[in-house]
């Protein structure tokens, strides 16, 4: 029987860690970028990305979230290091598939400002000055995504996606990690109660 009931749909830098902590001071057990070995006693998933995971599980069974019997939660799903750049939540077969074989799951979509999302990849690391630019991305083809325009139209092109993909379903809530009502409206849709609710992972330079 599946255990997973949330699943998040936003980019980076977009409060995903600071939804990962909120989910997990409540309870859940929560997959966030990448599985800790402090997290699972399966050797097969310590240190593996939950991008890959969703892959292997929906290539090998159709199901994304067969490999995620352990976890509840999943709050950040890109991966964009060691030479692979996945990004399942822009992957319409993948979310198809979730709703599918997990008719339960509760969808997010974080999200921030564009302009600030993308002035927050600038300052995060390499991300915006050379990951970004250098790979093959949905929306964001190699050799794009050096410049502030053009993150931000990749990045409001995914929220428009996820829109469409999503018209009238209950079952999906974009949010604003800066609204003042965004950790009610979160515990609203996933029905849970959250506790907390602050910053986390945030970058040291403005942005």
């Amino acid at each position: 029987m599946s255990t997973l009931r949330i699943v998040n749909l936003g980019l980076p830098k977009t409060g995903t860690t600071t939804l990962a902590r909120a989910l997990k001071i409540a309870g859940l057990r929560v997959a966030d970028h990448r599985i800790r070995p402090r997290q699972t006693t399966n050797a097969d998933l310590s240190d593996a990305y939950v991008a890959d995971l969703l892959y292997r599980g929906y290539f090998q069974t159709g199901d994304p979230g067969a490999l995620f019997d352990d976890f509840t939660a999943l709050t950040e799903l890109s991966c964009l290091r060691g030479g692979k750049s996945l990004w399942p939540q822009m992957d319409f077969a993948i979310i198809d598939a979730i709703r599918k074989h997990h008719p339960g799951v509760r969808f997010l979509a974080s999200r921030r400002d564009s302009w600030d999302v993308s002035q927050s990849m600038l300052a995060w690391s390499d991300l915006g000055i050379d990951r970004l630019p250098a790979s093959d991305i949905p929306g964001l083809p190699q050799g794009y995504g050096e410049t502030t325009r053009e993150r931000i139209q990749w990045i409001d092109g995914h929220y428009a996606h996820l829109r469409a993909i999503f018209a009238g379903d209950p079952a999906y809530l974009e949010y604003d990690v800066a609204d003042a009502g965004a950790r009610d409206a979160v515990a609203t849709h996933i029905g849970t109660d959250l506790t907390w609710w602050g910053a986390a992972n945030t970058n040291n330079r403005a942005g």
